[in-house]
């Protein structure tokens, strides 16, 4: 049965909802060096997030 993970519209998706609450809180209730960490978090997990579930899905079909 294929994993729904391996849709990049999916894996992309969730991660964009993710970096969009981070930066929702990052500019609402953060400033100065605390809202720029949470900012690259949000960056980290942009880019770190899609290709963690791509290996959850191949290592689902194997």
């Amino acid at each position: 049965m294929a994993s729904p993970f391996e849709n990049p519209a999916l894996r992309y998706g969730i991660a964009l909802v993710n970096v969009a609450i981070l930066v929702g809180i990052a500019f609402v209730f953060l400033d100065g060096t605390m809202r720029w960490l949470v900012l690259g978090i949000a960056v980290l997990d942009l880019l770190v997030v899609p290709r963690v579930l791509k290996m959850s899905a191949e290592q689902n079909a194997a």
